[in-house]
């Protein structure tokens, strides 16, 4: 841990991931009749904090996978969520999301909606400037009647900027859904990363949406921290709490994700000449 994270006491990063792993391995799921917020396509990591999108991504012929798990109280339900990632060129990436929801509401099980979709950043950062993408996705009907709108189309833009050791995102994202019954939703989300250390840094998100049921619904802050573990492998740990609503009252958030191929490390050959 030392030579991950120099200057880093074990106990501060302990404390932390043994809170979360007793939550995350309690079962207490209470009935509830509030509306479960519903994921869509995410941000593979490291190319984004939480749930906001950064303007980078994969590389050409670069790939990536993501677990994560989600603890939410009030409404209390647990989330498992898959995500693929595909450099297609070294400005288009392409992702998938395959979220299941576990114990809401009287311990009610199934698969949300699986989302896909594409980003394509169109300016690269400058000196001044910031990298901006475009993002457009869509959901098939795959989920379970609860936890699905019939599916929906996305489109969105991303604004991404590094000043030192900070990196901020912007997200725009508007979501129509495939069932009349639901309204359009609208995600406003802005995040930061600070760059503590080369292979540690420190997150914050402020999420904001108006949801299918036609209302400002969830505003949520979120913090945390991102640590690679090892070449290519990222582990992020977080907790949310709802600043509006306090629905959910807080979320606890962990996913590993790991980027694949690795680079190949030149090696630099010194000949003597006797």
């Amino acid at each position: 841990m030392k030579a991950l994270l120099p200057g880093y006491p074990k106990k501060v990063l302990l404390l932390p991931l043994c809170a979360l792993f007793s939550f995350f391995t309690g079962v207490f799921f209470a009935e509830c009749s509030c509306a479960i917020d519903l994921k869509g396509l995410q941000p593979l990591p490291p190319y984004g904090v939480f749930s906001t999108f950064s303007a980078e991504g994969l590389k050409k012929g670069k790939a990536g996978i993501a677990l994560g798990i989600e603890r939410s109280r009030q409404p209390d339900y647990y989330r498992i969520t898959g995500s693929l990632g595909y450099g297609i060129t070294d400005n288009i990436e392409f992702d998938v999301t395959i979220p299941y929801v576990s114990g809401w509401n009287n311990n009610t099980d199934g698969l949300e909606d699986i989302s896909l979709g594409f980003k394509y950043r169109i300016i690269d950062e400058g000196k001044y400037g910031p990298s901006v993408a475009f993002l457009l996705a869509a959901s098939a009907y795959t989920g379970k009647e609860q936890f699905s709108t019939d599916g929906s189309i996305s489109g969105g833009v991303i604004v991404s900027k590094k000043v030192g050791p900070f990196s901020g995102h912007i997200n725009a994202i508007y979501s129509r859904p495939n069932n009349s019954r639901f309204d359009d939703e609208i995600t406003l989300a802005t995040g930061v990363d600070f760059a503590a250390s080369h292979n540690f840094k420190l997150l914050g998100e402020l999420y904001g949406r108006k949801s299918y049921s036609g209302r400002l619904d969830h505003v949520e802050f979120r913090v945390g921290y991102r640590v690679m573990t090892a070449e290519g492998l990222f582990t992020t740990l977080g907790i949310g709490f709802d600043v509006k609503n306090r629905s959910p009252e807080y979320r606890l958030l962990l996913s590993l994700s790991y980027l694949f191929p690795l680079e190949k490390r030149q090696i630099k050959r010194i000949y003597e000449e006797e």
